[in-house]
């Protein structure tokens, strides 16, 4: 049996996705091609669309991990994340939130680690 679609340069071609990106991605569970029996990834037509999609949620913030979790979900909404996943951007915003907070801590130690320099003396 043979089976058809795109093989993993015709996908990098039609996406712009380097072939080691989408070798990384399917490592880490977005994306996930058949395979042939001489074991060569083929990927379906819809899979332009996920690599697309998994670009656009890279570029919200989210990690590949939790892409996965959010492919996986089929709820019928029309955007990239489906409407019953509506908390998981809301938990990546509260994360964002804490993250300016988190850095000026992370700059002040390391600033304290300059010689003659006090970590609070360094915070300015």
């Amino acid at each position: 049996m043979r089976i058809t679609g795109m093989r993993i340069g015709d996908l990098a071609a039609r996406t712009g996705v380097g072939v080691r990106l989408l070798r990384y991605y399917e490592e880490q569970g977005p994306l996930a091609p058949r395979r042939t029996a001489a074991g060569q990834r083929v990927y379906a037509p819809g899979d332009v669309e996920t690599v697309h999609r998994i670009r656009r949620l890279l570029a919200a913030g989210p990690g590949t991990r939790v892409i996965r979790t959010v492919l996986e979900c089929a709820c019928g909404g029309e955007g990239d994340v489906e409407p019953c996943l509506d908390p998981l951007p809301a938990q990546e915003v509260e994360h964002m939130d804490d993250e300016p907070a988190r850095l000026a801590r992370h700059r002040r130690a390391v600033a304290g680690l300059r010689p003659g320099r006090p970590a609070e003396a360094a915070a300015g």
